[in-house]
């Protein structure tokens, strides 16, 4: 018989199992995920699931992907998503790095708590004793935010969330992305629209990627998204944030976390997403191309800090003329 793994043809002889394949890739043990003829299959039925004739396995595993801790504790100052209450204002994605170890340091030099994976096919060819990334984020230290970066339909977003869902063991928090194009990368914001109300209604707790526009971003919050997360600039430009007034409104029309999302260059951007009002900046390619991305993550780190202080602070009002900083009263001459 044939059955198909990650897309490849494979011939089979005899009665084979799911647990099979998975042994023959060498993949017994390893945080893995299996979808069976586009449904979920889960762990503990790998063994009793006879392969027939034309079945199509997809086995997926975490990498890095993605797009962003510790915040200065003022007044115990956090953000909460899905219930639970972060500090670190500061989320990394895991893609774009050297290595795992150059991974590893950045994230910690980040303090982020919140850390973005992809999910992919696993590579058939890989060497068993190959580190996982999950390895270098454990799942008890950090929260992994899996996300659907790479899709283009609404069909693929959800099967993809079902598939981290599995991989991670019923973990719910994800983040949508459902992407327009390859040259933009620009959401398809009615993808995502159809995408958001079937994984809301499936249980997923959903933040969500999508454009600047404040009717859009408040229509996701309706549905049920946990988190809106407007991009700043295209994904891994390097832009900063090109219209502040409209995530200015996102801000002060939200009821849930606004988190700026793609676009962020330097630390400099991240202060001013901060100073808008913003629960968090979510950034991967502004630490990962950085000729240091381990000292880039520290900046990160204190630009959102700074960010933040500022918004709490409150600035002073703009004003068109000069005002003194000194007191004109007891001048001696």
């Amino acid at each position: 018989m044939i059955v198909y793994v990650n897309g490849e043809s494979h011939e089979l002889s005899g009665d084979k199992k799911v647990s099979d394949i998975i042994e023959n890739l060498g993949l017994t043990g390893k945080r893995i995920a299996v979808e069976l003829n586009k449904e979920i299959l889960p762990f503990d039925q790998y063994q009793q699931y006879a392969l027939h004739n034309g079945d199509r396995l997809e086995i997926v595993h975490a990498i890095g992907g993605g797009q962003a801790e510790g915040m200065f504790q003022t007044s115990n100052d956090s953000f909460t998503v899905a219930g639970k209450a972060y500090t670190s204002r500061l989320l990394v994605g895991t893609g774009k790095y050297k290595d795992l170890e150059e991974t590893r340091l950045a994230i910690a030099a980040s303090g982020a708590e919140i850390v973005t994976v992809a999910i992919r096919r696993t590579n058939i060819g890989q060497n068993p004793g190959e580190p996982n990334l999950l390895d270098v984020i454990p799942p008890d230290k950090y929260t992994i935010l899996p996300n659907t970066a790479g899709c283009y339909t609404a069909d693929e977003a959800v099967r993809t969330c079902r598939l981290a869902r599995e991989l991670l063991g019923g973990h719910k928090l994800v983040k949508l992305e459902v992407l327009a194009d390859q040259k933009t990368l620009f959401p398809d914001v009615a993808q995502t629209f159809v995408a958001a109300e079937l994984l809301v209604k499936e249980g997923f707790d959903v933040m969500v990627y999508t454009n600047d526009d404040p009717i859009a971003a408040k229509r996701l919050e309706d549905i049920g998204c946990v988190a809106v997360m407007p991009l700043a600039a295209p994904i891994g430009s390097g832009l900063g944030i090109r219209n502040p007034y409209n995530i200015l409104t996102i801000v002060e029309n939200a009821n849930v976390p606004i988190l700026v999302d793609a676009g962020v260059g330097t630390a400099s951007d991240a202060a001013i997403a901060m100073e808008l009002g913003c629960a968090g900046v979510l950034m991967n390619t502004a630490i990962a191309e950085a000729k240091n991305p381990i000292l880039m993550a520290s900046a990160m780190k204190k630009g959102i800090e700074a960010g933040r202080e500022a918004f709490l602070a409150g600035r002073m009002p703009r004003k068109r003329f000069a005002s003194a900083s000194s007191p004109i009263d007891g001048l001696f001459f």
